[in-house]
């Protein structure tokens, strides 16, 4: 099957956050991302997990934004991020519990009828990420 798509995968996501360090270090420290690049007159940053670049965007004044939501504001429902393995599910998972400012909506858990996994969180500053352990 030929592909007749004109576009080639993301080449980035931006994210608008409510407090840029929060966020970044939680890609940083947590996921195990790597800064590539920050615009500090923005201010912006720039993280990868060598694969996808993701791009934090200081909310101008987080006091006055609107929240993430996912069921009345078009845009964004939620990040999807793959992680190689349900064991990698499960451990993310366990050091997520003890992650400030972390909301996990639900545990690790069969997508549909298995074997892929999935787990929802919430990460600093409210958007909602998915992380999934595609089946082999």
């Amino acid at each position: 099957m030929q592909n007749s798509a004109l576009t080639q995968g993301a080449h980035h996501i931006g994210l608008t956050v409510p407090d840029l360090n929060q966020s970044k270090n939680f890609f940083l420290q947590i996921l195990g991302f790597k800064q590539v690049g920050e615009v500090p007159s923005y201010p912006a940053a720039f993280v990868s997990d060598g694969i996808t670049m993701i791009t934090l965007w200081q909310a101008v004044d987080p006091k006055d934004a609107i929240p993430f939501d996912r069921k009345n504001i078009i845009g964004l429902h939620h990040l999807a991020l793959k992680v190689p393995s349900s064991q990698a599910l499960e451990r993310l998972y366990a050091t997520l519990l003890n992650t400030a400012d972390v909301e996990i909506e639900f545990a690790p858990q069969n997508l549909g009828k298995g074997p892929t996994q999935h787990m929802m969180i919430y990460i600093p500053g409210g958007i909602r990420l998915e992380l999934i352990a595609p089946a082999a």
